[in-house]
């Protein structure tokens, strides 16, 4: 039985978590969701992207 879970759900559970129970504030989760939507319009977007794909590859054990 294969489980496809978007990695945005899995961030989005990790900031969650990070705001409860680590006490990270809200402002701070924001701003940097808001970094991270300034980085996708750089040059270092295919670059994140390429590491961000390479790095779930490897979790998922489909590496070649």
């Amino acid at each position: 039985m294969t489980v496809s879970l978007p990695l945005v759900v899995v961030l989005g559970i990790v900031a969650w978590a990070a705001i409860k129970f680590l006490g990270v504030r809200l402002w701070v989760a924001v701003v940097i969701a808001l970094f991270g939507f300034y980085l996708a319009h750089t040059f270092l977007a295919p670059a994140i992207d390429d590491s961000t794909r390479n790095g779930v590859r490897v979790v998922n054990g489909t590496h070649t």
